[in-house]
């Protein structure tokens, strides 16, 4: 295995002496819950090491709309992003330009456009992490025969209870589409068409009655693990979390998940550029990338962060085995499509809001 070039003590040391000495800090903004707490641990505390500057950090529910109304108020500097956000974004000017030849440093001699995934860059981010947007379920609700398919979310008569859903057309769409038998590839070109999503909505139609909406995602987990649902849509690494680290009885099906990208932008109102490029760089390294994966499982956005994943310090579970992109987990996957995303936006939420209103 090759090794990450990395900076030596004294240049390190020298960096922090200035960072400090200037007493430069950045704002950087992600999510909040486990996912914020395993960043703090394998990125923000080792950039503060590294750099002298430790990170202020806020939390943001994803909206385009907040980086427009909180952003230069709050001096935002550095944003977590869902990828299709951040292209919407970027097309509103709410995101600095990136170059990413200027910014993400390779690894060793490999070029970076091959050490990342495909579609990593964008104009105005850098994928940092795979996740997986996933149906789980609570163990003790099925005590028999145990769900396995997306097609068991829309089966109430033999998986009874409440289904526990964001108020949003996200995912939900595609899982109707693939429980009515449509292959994977041709989810997002049925999508785009008005008979795609009649089909879609049909089938939503029979889950109307055992839906129960949530707001926040640390909900998907307080639901399943008090009763309130006996399945519910949420972020595996989430559900991982509740399970491993508090024991929650909730298992994921990984069949139907959506593999999305979430990316590191810069904001367009920041005045750290400099600060902001150099802490992106850092949590892109395939040591940081790496580490968040054995902390939280989701999957590194570079193949030589992925060949170092290994277990979680505490539990000393295999991480490997619960990424999103594990080639051993069953089932269908879906490329969450991130330029569809931006650009149904609108049409998707007044489908759904319209929807919403029938009976």
């Amino acid at each position: 295995m090759k090794k990450t070039l990395r900076l030596s003590a004294p240049i390190i040391a020298a960096c922090a002496a200035m960072s400090s000495a200037a007493g430069e800090s950045i704002v950087v903004v992600s999510w909040g819950g486990s996912y914020e707490a395993a960043q703090r641990t394998a990125i923000f505390e080792p950039f503060a090491e590294y750099s002298g500057a430790m990170p202020a950090i806020r939390q943001h529910s994803g909206s385009v709309e907040e980086i427009r109304t909180r952003a230069e108020e709050e001096s935002w500097d550095v944003i977590d992003m869902q990828e299709d956000h951040a292209i919407t974004a970027c097309e509103q000017g709410l995101l600095l330009d990136f170059d990413y030849r200027r910014i993400v440093s390779p690894y060793r001699d490999t070029r970076i456009e091959d050490d990342f995934v495909d579609g990593a860059f964008l104009d105005c981010a850098v994928a940092q992490n795979l996740y997986a947007t996933v149906v789980a379920y609570n163990d003790s609700a099925f005590p028999g025969i145990k769900p396995s398919r997306i097609n068991d979310f829309f089966d109430v008569e033999n998986f009874p209870g409440m289904r526990a859903l964001p108020k949003s057309p996200d995912a939900i769409l595609e899982w109707a589409l693939l429980a009515i038998g449509v292959p994977v590839r041709q989810v997002y070109d049925l999508l785009s068409t008005d008979r795609g999503l009649r089909l879609a909505f049909r089938k939503l139609d029979e889950i109307r009655d055992s839906i129960v909406w949530w707001t926040d995602i640390s909900n998907a987990v307080r639901m399943l693990n008090d009763g309130s649902a006996a399945m519910a849509s949420g972020f595996n690494g989430r559900f991982f979390s509740a399970s491993h680290d508090s024991g929650a009885p909730i298992t994921i099906i990984w069949d139907g998940r959506i593999i999305g990208y979430e990316v590191w932008a810069i904001v367009a109102s920041t005045d750290q550029a400099k600060l902001a490029k150099e802490f992106v760089e850092f949590a892109t390294s395939p040591v940081q990338l790496a580490k968040l994966s054995e902390i939280i499982p989701y999957g590194p956005a570079r193949n030589s962060a992925l060949l170092r994943v290994g277990k979680n310090s505490v539990s000393g579970t295999p991480m490997n085995e619960h990424l999103p992109n594990a080639p051993h987990h069953k089932g269908r996957a879906i490329i969450r499509d991130s330029a569809w995303y931006s650009n149904t936006a609108g049409l998707r939420q007044r489908r759904f809001d319209a929807w919403l209103k029938t009976k």
